[in-house]
């Protein structure tokens, strides 16, 4: 029996990242429409000077609706880990249980571009693992805050297998579906833990936030790649359960511009 055939089959889920791109009331609209599409989770990425910053922007939302929220990703370039371990834990608080805190590197470049001292691979990994471990602090013995790590390489791999709940794979566009599901099933053997797939693109449409504009759709299809679906629902639904029988993902974020065309999906296979 393989690895894949002793994993427990998780439920599915599906979370949104759906950022402020309009007026107030048109996202609030949003995001109410959004729960009441059967979606788990909000997400917000950590892109700062763009929109307002993550973590009242997440608690607007929390007060909206019965939504978890979560963090698509806290960049570890930008943050120091006590400040980022305490408002995630304060999140967590306030919206009694509903926070999950996403974290990853940082994308390259990133904090330089702010006018940031650079900060090297190994620093941000040392600082993902000093936000987690400050947060479990903070959260004491009554309060687990979940954790979903982005990861890359073998290193950051190898730290979110000791330290999250669940785990992201930074997948680059070149790689096609034999590839990653290598990478994900041999990651996966270590321990139980919860897969998650970002979805970039949906069609011929790339989400805003999840992939720069200029990602070539044609070509993901052509790579068989799994940072893109089907629009057909029908479609897309037989490609999210084949994803989860075959590699194990079963927590699917989407961005909020595909919301709406992925909502029958959402409401036929949400908790399956």
């Amino acid at each position: 029996m393989n690895d894949q055939a002793r994993r427990v089959t998780r439920p599915f889920r599906f979370g949104v990242v759906a950022p402020i791109r309009s007026d107030l009331p048109t996202w609030r609209d949003r995001v109410r429409r959004i729960a009441d599409s059967g979606y788990s989770t909000l997400l917000m990425p950590d892109v700062p000077t763009w929109q307002p910053t993550l973590g009242p922007t997440l608690a607007t939302a929390a007060a909206l609706t019965d939504l978890r929220i979560g963090s698509w990703v806290y960049a570890a370039a930008l943050r120091e880990p006590w400040s980022t371990a305490w408002e995630a834990h304060s999140l967590s608080v306030l919206t009694e249980g509903r926070f999950e805190m996403g974290i990853g590197a940082g994308r390259p470049g990133i904090e330089v571009e702010l006018g940031l001292p650079a900060v090297s691979p190994a620093e941000r990994r040392a600082r993902m693992r000093e936000t987690v471990a400050t947060l479990r602090t903070f959260d004491g013995p009554d309060l687990h805050t979940p954790v979903v790590m982005a990861v890359s390489g073998p290193k950051s791999q190898a730290l979110a297998l000791e330290v999250a709940d669940a785990v992201t794979f930074v997948l680059s566009p070149e790689d096609d579906r034999a590839e990653t599901t290598r990478r994900v099933t041999e990651f996966a053997g270590g321990r139980d833990i919860e897969l998650v797939q970002h979805v970039s693109a949906v069609g011929d449409g790339v989400a805003a936030f999840m992939a720069p504009p200029t990602l070539d759709t044609a070509a993901l299809r052509a790579a068989d790649s799994l940072l893109i679906l089907p629009s057909d629902p029908a479609a897309a639904a037989e490609e999210i359960h084949r994803r989860r029988e075959e590699i194990g993902f079963s927590y699917f974020v989407i961005g909020g511009d595909f919301a709406e065309t992925l909502a029958p999906v959402v409401a036929k296979l949400a908790g399956q």
